[in-house]
């Protein structure tokens, strides 16, 4: 896999799939959300997708290719240009709090996650597993993410509402809790959706550690 891979697939996500290809992602998604990408042979999506082991071939040329156009439209979904308009909405309402902005958007991926479970989990675990497509994806993150959720957390403490530290540090938090608790409840436990008793609990949570005091004013 190299960037021009990555480049190359993105961009074909733009042309609307046929009937036959699919077929062959939705049976891919299935199998490795179910049995893992390792343990999930071509002949095998082949078979539950009914179609041919060499039309995949013919498709996507190789499995790690498969793999790659199923997480990278769904890597374009999770992280949308919304939230350069969100962005521009808190800038222009001086009332917008670092809190609203983190229900909205713990909401909005809960649900798009819940609609997209099995691809969420196949990304989640392979991942893990995959120094290759840590080596892709990382990059992507740091390019796109980051710089976005820095400008939120920068407007934030500059109106006196988050504690005065480093802003890596509260990126650090915030995406160490709130990515292990997505993660723990789709992944590792399996659920369904999350309430919204337990969003409120962890933005509680949240802010509490990184919320400035009255006193600190």
């Amino acid at each position: 896999m190299n960037n021009n891979l990555f480049n190359e697939i993105l961009s074909a996500q733009s042309i609307k799939r046929t009937v036959k290809q699919q077929r062959i992602v939705d049976a891919s998604i299935r199998l490795f959300s179910e049995k893992g990408y390792s343990n999930t042979s071509t002949a095998e999506i082949a078979k539950v997708a009914e179609v041919s082991e060499a039309s995949i071939f013919k498709q996507y040329g190789t499995k790690d290719n498969l793999l790659l156009s199923l997480i990278v439209p769904y890597i374009k979904e999770f992280f949308p240009s919304l939230a350069n308009e969100a962005m521009d909405q808190i800038i222009s309402n001086a009332d917008s709090t670092f809190e609203g902005f983190l229900r909205a958007f713990l909401k909005n991926r809960i649900e798009f996650i819940t609609g997209n479970k099995e691809i969420f989990q196949v990304l989640i675990k392979e991942i893990i597993y995959k120094e290759e497509l840590k080596k892709e994806f990382l990059p992507y993150f740091h390019e796109i993410v980051i710089p976005r959720i820095t400008k939120f957390i920068a407007l934030f403490k500059e109106r006196g509402e988050l504690i005065d530290i480093p802003i890596d540090k509260i990126l650090k938090l915030l995406f160490t809790f709130i990515s292990g608790f997505i993660v723990s409840h789709f992944v590792l436990l399996n659920k369904e959706s999350i309430s919204n008793e337990e969003v409120e609990d962890v933005i509680c949570f949240v802010m509490d550690g990184i919320r400035k005091s009255s006193s600190d004013h």
